[in-house]
């Protein structure tokens, strides 16, 4: 009778021991400028394997031992996918099928669990759709003006993106989305400013692992790398805006301590191997090359920090350091900008404002413009135009001044931010370049 009984046992529980279905419940689809990602949400670890067919191009993406809940998602906005079908086999595969523009080559990879996330089967699309504008091709960045004078560069790195949403307030507001609108509208103001050209690391809502960030800053020549985040801490008590450079010593404090492991998490989110060998060579060019751009970067981000606790409350009174692996460029000065602290509820309601976005994009763009006219590059049109400056005596007026060095009063009262008449005798005033 017991071994009846085991027998039994044994076919009622045959198919748990053979291994559960894998249950595919989400399929989110994130199209960048030089990639497309897919990302299956996956019930447990899978087994699977790609190819391509022609005439008409397609890929075909087998996932063994796997079912799909729900419906494929449409696809209305990628460069590279028609549409997206999928079918279930008789030897249980399910089988989807994308409908392509142009041929691809795709990679593929698992991740493990994570924070935000349960198992996920990622594909990576690289391709270019016929008659869109690749994005290796080269591009004018730095500007040059006819005296043979170039424009700094300002690259601007809306933090996360994608499938990486960043911090989430209480509302449901997500980092990913206001730093992006802050980072478009400071690139606006930059693009303004004569002498100055702003480039955004990303333009979209999509990922970037952060090493591609600075990597692209670097293509890009980029004289400044300007990262733009939101904070979040457990004590959603925590409030006001910080400005942070690399520390190779450890965090300022704890807040820091606590935001670098959270932002440097990104990578594993996204699938990069924070260990990859490449790193031991980037760790050689920072001890050889970080010295001299860690100083230009504690410059500037005073002078934006400065800027900051005019808009705002400020976090801490002065810049703080902690190890962010996007500012570890070894050749481009670079800060990270947190705006705001989105766990904080009234501090989420302002950065979902536009009028505030402005305001801080605004204060970012007074601290780098102030930066960049006292220590402009060498062969830029900032440098060629590098304000003089008139220390103000007993009897000296606005107009006198401006007429003395063939200035208009506005534009004098601009540069240094005046809106009367009172000046005071001692007082520098920055004179603008004509």
């Amino acid at each position: 009778m017991r071994k009846i009984a085991t027998i039994l046992l044994m076919l009622v529980c045959w198919p748990l021991l053979a291994g559960q279905t894998t249950v595919v419940d989400n399929l989110r689809i994130w199209a960048a400028p030089d990639h497309t990602r897919l990302v299956f949400d996956t019930s447990q670890p899978v087994s699977h394997k790609l190819f391509t067919l022609k005439q008409p191009d397609r890929l075909v993406i087998d996932i063994n031992d796997a079912k799909l809940t729900g419906a494929m998602p449409t696809v209305s906005d990628s460069p590279l996918i028609k549409r997206v079908r999928s079918a279930q086999r008789k030897d249980g595969t399910l089988r989807v099928v994308l409908d392509l523009n142009t041929q691809t080559h795709p990679k593929s990879f698992v991740l493990k669990p994570n924070s935000q996330y349960g198992h996920r089967l990622v594909v990576d699309l690289f391709g270019q759709a016929e008659g869109t504008s690749g994005p290796t091709a080269q591009q004018p960045v730095k500007q040059i003006d006819k005296n043979g004078m170039r424009d700094v560069v300002v690259a601007i790195d809306a933090g996360h993106g994608g499938e990486d949403p960043g911090a989430k307030g209480r509302r449901g507001t997500y980092e990913k989305n206001v730093v992006l609108a802050i980072a478009r509208k400071l690139a606006a103001l930059i693009e303004k400013e004569r002498g100055m050209k702003a480039v955004l690391i990303r333009d979209g809502d999509y990922y970037l692992g952060l090493r591609k960030r600075m990597d692209m800053a670097r293509s890009e020549r980029a004289d400044l790398f300007v990262s733009i985040h939101a904070d979040s801490f457990r004590d959603s008590r925590a409030r006001g805006s910080s400005v942070y450079t690399l520390s190779k010593r450890g965090a300022s404090s704890e807040a820091a301590r606590w935001l670098a492991e959270s932002e440097n998490a990104s990578d594993l989110i996204g699938g990069v191997k924070l260990e990859d060998k490449d790193d031991v060579l980037a760790s050689v060019l920072l001890d050889l090359s970080q010295t001299g751009t860690s100083q230009a970067s504690h410059d500037v981000a005073n002078k934006v920090l400065g800027q900051l606790k005019r808009v705002g409350r400020t976090h801490k009174r002065s810049v703080q350091q902690a190890g962010f692996a996007v500012l570890k460029s070894p050749d481009v000065p670079s800060i990270l900008v947190e705006t705001a602290f989105i766990s904080n509820p009234e501090e989420e309601r302002k950065l979902r404002d536009p009028r505030h976005q402005q305001k801080v994009a605004g204060a970012i763009m007074t601290g780098l413009r102030s930066y960049f006219r006292n220590s402009p590059p060498p062969g830029t049109l900032m440098a060629q135009l590098k304000s003089k400056q008139h220390t103000i005596s007993r009897g000296d007026t606005l107009g006198a001044i401006a007429d003395r060095y063939n200035i208009s009063l506005a534009s004098l009262k601009s540069a240094n931010g005046i809106s009367g008449d009172v000046i005071h005798v001692g007082q520098v005033l920055v004179i603008p370049g004509t």
